[in-house]
């Protein structure tokens, strides 16, 4: 939640934000997709194998959004879907146990539920659209006074119940909800001049019901091509030169012959980032045609998650 004076942890928040925004580099289109979705103010959901940059795209999209106003919420709002996720939980959680025993210790006396409300993403996003009220309740308190922009993400959204989805309608399309367990003052809308943009990513485990993807804009991201991934690997890693050039042509060829011998899992981009980087940390590119092919096979496990993989992958080098 935003305070007057960040702390570090903040601070750091912020930074790796920031450093994950600059080192994105957008497929074909998706910026478009983006800024038409926050014009018109629909969810955006994003499609695509696990490490096309899904996630990570709120990152960018509060960066390029929202990148020195004042008014416009510094970090994405995130919210990690589970199987168990129920509709409500996207815009608040209620501790009943927690009011329940301090009931109790009251002798009998109510406490009052607004001491048990957490906002959660959408639902802060919402709040923070107004700003902070006056006399506001413990939920409340630490919204920024003034109101607030902001990107809301919704990862793994397909991972919920059907009824998730279901339930969402028209919450999602009017961007308001209520929390049921206060008696008053218990409805919340967006202040329509302070938009909010939410990206909701899906890896395709299962179908979303129509009603509910009519009311997204839809964007699949393609897994990179070689030059692509080059882009990639320079921006995450910054360590292409002209003597290291071949070596990285090479590794990400084999990288994507790995994808294509894969039985199981296919390797995602994370995996090539953090495989190159270990293989720089063991000082590949200063090696030999033999010692290099030695580390390959050592660290093939930072690359492969299963056996099947790994054997089939073995027969490249």
């Amino acid at each position: 939640m935003a305070k007057n004076t960040p702390s570090s942890a903040e601070e750091l928040a912020l930074e790796r934000s920031r450093e994950t925004a600059e080192g994105y580099i957008l497929p074909p289109g998706l910026q478009y997709a983006v800024e038409g979705a926050y014009d018109l103010e629909q969810p955006l959901l994003l499609t695509g194998e696990p490490g096309t940059g899904k996630t990570t795209l709120a990152d960018w999209a509060t960066w390029h959004l929202g990148a020195g106003k004042p008014d416009f919420h510094p970090l994405p709002l995130l919210f990690h879907t589970k199987t168990t996720s129920r509709a409500s939980d996207l815009f608040y959680t209620y501790d009943a146990l927690s009011h329940f025993q301090a009931a109790n210790l009251r002798d009998g006396r109510t406490a009052n539920p607004a001491d048990y409300i957490t906002l959660q993403a959408l639902g802060l996003a919402i709040a923070m659209s107004k700003g902070r009220p006056e006399q506001a309740p413990p939920f409340l308190a630490e919204l920024p006074e003034t109101p607030r922009r902001s990107v809301v993400l919704v990862d793994e959204v397909d991972k919920a119940p059907r009824d998730f989805t279901n339930d969402i309608l028209d919450e999602i399309e009017k961007y308001r909800f209520r929390i049921r367990e206060l008696a008053e003052n218990n409805a919340f809308e967006k202040a329509g001049d302070a938009k909010i943009l939410v990206i909701l990513t899906s890896n395709s485990e299962k179908n979303l019901p129509e009603p509910f993807l009519r009311r997204c804009a839809f964007f699949h991201i393609e897994f990179p091509n070689s030059d692509d991934l080059r882009k990639i690997v320079q921006k995450r890693l910054g360590v292409i030169t002209p003597a290291t050039e071949k070596a990285y042509d090479e590794l990400i060829k084999f990288f994507l012959d790995a994808r294509d011998k894969s039985v199981r899992k296919k390797p995602a981009t994370a995996e090539l980032i953090a495989w190159l980087r270990l293989l720089g940390m063991k000082n590949y590119f200063e090696q030999n045609d033999t010692k290099q092919r030695e580390l390959l096979q050592h660290n093939l496990s930072f690359l492969v998650k299963t056996q099947e993989d790994l054997e089939a992958i073995r027969k490249l080098i």
